[in-house]
């Protein structure tokens, strides 16, 4: 571990946990088709910690022909892989262990996200990332439920409407700061819910 970060984390009240000073600690690469990858570049960003103004952790930079390399490796699953010719009851199983796993960590989970936006701790302990895992198990059961139906709303014979079962593929996706894990998992658990063909 870096002095560094050493000096960062001890301007905290806070004991962090071993786990999150370890992640800090690593090497960020990209995750592009299912592997770590530099980016082609090899550029990186520092990630400073909004309360200390101090580096945290060295993270990957992606650029033009790496974010072109993560659509083409999503397109290729989307279209072959795994995920999308699981049925819908192995596709929720897998999303309710994915938010088992967030509940089994959230401790470090919490903490950094605290290191990395600034938010109190209690916060994202009691709300960040409690909600991303229950997020992940309402997500996860609509996984046995998505199909193309007509639906009668209103007065009987008024009005109708229908819903129509068809993925539209790869898609990019705009974190905010305030809330990043909460945000992703609001856009990545539906996605993982609906992602059969």
């Amino acid at each position: 571990m870096s002095d560094s970060l050493d000096a960062a984390l001890a301007l905290h009240a806070h004991r962090f946990d071993d786990r999150t000073r370890a992640f800090l600690g690593e090497r960020h690469a990209l995750l592009i088709g299912g592997r770590w990858v530099a980016p082609r570049e090899g550029g990186s960003i520092e990630v400073l910690d909004p309360a200390t103004a101090r580096r945290i952790a060295t993270v990957a930079a992606a650029t033009a022909a790496d974010v072109d390399d993560a659509v083409s490796a999503a397109r290729a699953a989307f279209a072959q892989g795994a995920w999308p010719a699981m049925s819908g009851g192995t596709r929720a199983k897998l999303i309710w262990a994915l938010a088992d796993r967030i509940a089994a960590d959230a401790q470090v989970l919490g903490e950094l996200e605290t290191l990395d936006n600034g938010k109190p701790l209690k916060d994202t302990l009691s709300i960040d990332v409690p909600v991303g895992a229950e997020l992940l198990r309402y997500m996860g059961g609509w996984a046995t439920k998505l199909r193309g139906e007509s639906v009668q709303i209103g007065d009987p014979g008024d009005f109708q409407a229908y819903t129509v079962r068809e993925p539209i593929g790869v898609v990019g996706q705009i974190i905010p700061w305030n809330f990043p894990l909460l945000m992703a998992l609001l856009k990545i658990a539906p996605a993982l819910a609906r992602a059969a063909l």
